[in-house]
């Protein structure tokens, strides 16, 4: 008996202590894998071209300066040069993919450097003096003397054209023969040269009493000439109300800046989308009318036939209370990672499912991005004490629990933070090539993923899973129209309310946020196209049999952020060569989406 109770008494001490070792080896990847991976042998030339194009936005750090824009084409210029002596020949798949991809990027960030300075030709009649009050920063950068005098008489001549400027605006008559667009971005240049010489002057005002005996005075009445002059070109010319003329982010009309149908064209070949914008537009509407299809089918299911608008509006208005949404969050997380373990989909370790956080999004944020964010953290768009009555109803509905049930995963694992987790891990190298084809494609691939496999079981959250759907096909019609000049900001808000059924206010937050200029021209069409992407490559790989779903999956999270085309190269071994990768028209090897059988 004492012998049994003794070796009861060590189980006891040792079980815990051995439990522990295999919690601390979960957290833990097996290293075998690891040692000794072959990688391209471009990644030091990448983290190379990375460090020291940081290193050059440090030294000309004035935006836009003449010096700026001169060194940057010379930098990205020798650098396409020195690609070109590597012997593409002698590299392996891997180098051949990132020598590929730094000829993209660096051909681009040229054509990006041409359409600056095409804007700014615009814009030159309406800020003339630019170029010579970035010139005092570049001058500064050099740590050349100051010639006081000179910036002074600079100084002042600028603030004179300045005030001669904003009187000739503040006439109705002038003002309306200048474009919105145009005089937004103006007035935003404005703003930023008037933080540039605030900083180049702060830097010797008191430490140089000469330079502050002559520039005092004139610089004061330039930055108040700078101020005045863009509060004029917001109010009268782009139409802000007065107490908009702040040119907050998050008031006032929605103006954009169209980059034309050149521009789609030059950034769809950065994107190696072998489309024309009408072609995905096409993609985009046999996207929608499918989807349009099963919201029919789900709204049949819930008793209101094919009036899916009313279905939808009884989903929306089951918004959980004031207080409960992050529980509601942390649930359907833990749901979408439980429904991930029955399959062998994809490896999401132990240490990415317990390191991301959740923050809830302020008023102000929720203006311009009123769903969740994701990434390291989620952010939780909800109301808060301080919202109208109007707002917060807006927000409830909007982020009731059966659309969220269809993006929470979108936003943590498997999307954006198995995503940011791995690519922490996995050709680092690869972030300088970061493109939302690769970031949101992926999530959206997962939502559609899902729906075939049958997540949603609910007509409720069926509707909330093709709430998205829907809204990501009319991301890509509204934005393409937009940048080609065929809809307007007010157009693309109401064709949202009407093809998706938005609240209103969340359409303007999303028309806000899609042209507001902090994302850029292709990040809305993005979702679905780099979905379909990876589906078409999940039906060349996948279903043929080549690779099982996990060895597909994490190859795609492995590979770094990239365009999908080089994603396939890589994980299909498709022969590359030094002009490129061979085109690829996936919408044609797309498999049939996948209908929810009727009950």
């Amino acid at each position: 008996m004492i012998k049994s109770l003794l070796a009861l008494a060590i189980v006891c001490c040792v079980a815990p202590a051995a439990r522990a070792q295999n919690d601390s080896l979960a957290l833990v990847p097996d290293l075998r894998p690891l040692v000794g991976q072959p990688g391209s042998e471009l990644a030091a030339v990448v983290n190379r071209y990375s460090a020291d194009r940081e290193s050059m936005f440090r030294r000309y750090d004035a935006n836009n300066s003449p010096a700026q824009r001169r060194e940057l084409r010379s930098f990205y210029n020798g650098w396409m040069e020195r690609l070109r002596q590597v012997d593409f020949a002698k590299l392996s798949q891997e180098g051949r993919i990132d020598y590929l991809l730094m000829s993209n990027s660096l051909k681009h960030e040229l054509v990006l450097l041409d359409r600056r300075t095409a804007q700014l030709t615009e814009t030159a009649v309406l800020v003339p003096f630019a170029d010579r009050l970035l010139s005092l920063q570049d001058t500064r950068r050099t740590l050349a003397p100051v010639n006081s005098r000179v910036a002074s008489a600079t100084l002042a001549a600028a603030a004179t054209e300045a005030d001669s400027l904003r009187a000739r605006y503040e006439v109705a008559a002038n003002a309306s023969r200048i474009n919105k667009a145009v005089a937004n971005r103006a007035a935003n240049d404005v703003d930023r040269i008037r933080r540039v010489v605030g900083n180049w002057y702060r830097f010797y005002d008191g430490y140089d009493p000469v330079f502050t005996w002559w520039t005092k005075d004139p610089y004061k009445r330039l930055d108040d000439a700078l101020t005045r002059y863009s509060k004029t070109l917001r109010e009268k010319v782009v139409g802000f109300k007065p107490q908009q003329a702040g040119g907050a982010a998050n008031d006032g009309p929605i103006i954009g800046d169209p980059i034309s149908r050149k521009g789609l064209e030059e950034d769809l070949a950065y994107e190696m989308i072998p489309y024309s914008p009408e072609e995905l537009i096409a993609i985009a509407e046999r996207e929608y009318a499918f989807s349009l299809g099963e919201m029919k089918k789900a709204s049949a299911a819930m008793g209101f036939g094919d009036n899916w608008k009313a279905a939808m509006e009884k989903v929306k208005n089951t918004y959980v209370e004031p207080g409960k949404q992050p529980e509601l969050i942390r649930d359907l997380a833990r749901q979408a990672e439980a429904f991930f373990d029955k399959h062998d989909w994809v490896t999401i370790p132990k240490l990415a499912r317990e390191d991301w956080g959740m923050e809830m999004m302020s008023p102000e944020r929720q203006r311009v991005a009123p769903f969740f964010l994701g990434g390291e953290s989620i952010l939780v768009a909800y109301p808060t004490a301080d919202m109208t009555e109007e707002e917060k109803m807006m927000t409830l509905r909007g982020n009731n629990p059966h659309f969220s049930h269809a993006v929470v995963f979108h936003e943590l694992n498997p999307g954006h933070h198995l995503q940011g987790f791995m690519i922490e891990r996995y050709n680092t190298h690869r972030r300088a090539f970061y493109t939302p084809f690769w970031l949101e494609g992926q999530s959206l691939y997962w939502e559609m993923f899902l729906w075939d496999h049958g997540f949603h079981s609910s007509p409720e959250d069926r509707i909330g899973a093709l709430f998205w759907r829907m809204h990501r096909s009319a991301r890509i019609i509204f934005s393409l129209n937009f940048h080609a000049g065929k809809l307007t900001p007010d157009q693309a808000i109401q064709f949202l309310v009407d093809t998706v059924n938005f609240e209103r206010s969340n359409a303007e937050g999303e028309v806000r946020r899609s042209f507001g200029g902090d994302y850029p021209p292709l990040y809305q069409i993005a979702y679905m196209i780099g979905g379909l992407q990876l589906r078409a490559l999940h039906r060349e790989l996948v279903d043929s049999g080549r690779m099982t779903e996990r060895a597909f999956h994490d190859g795609v999270l492995q590979s770094g952020p990239m365009p999908i085309t080089m994603v396939r190269a890589r994980l299909g071994n498709v022969p590359l060569v030094r002009d490129g990768p061979p085109v690829w028209k996936f919408a044609s090897e797309l498999p049939p989406p996948v209908p929810f059988p009727s009950r």
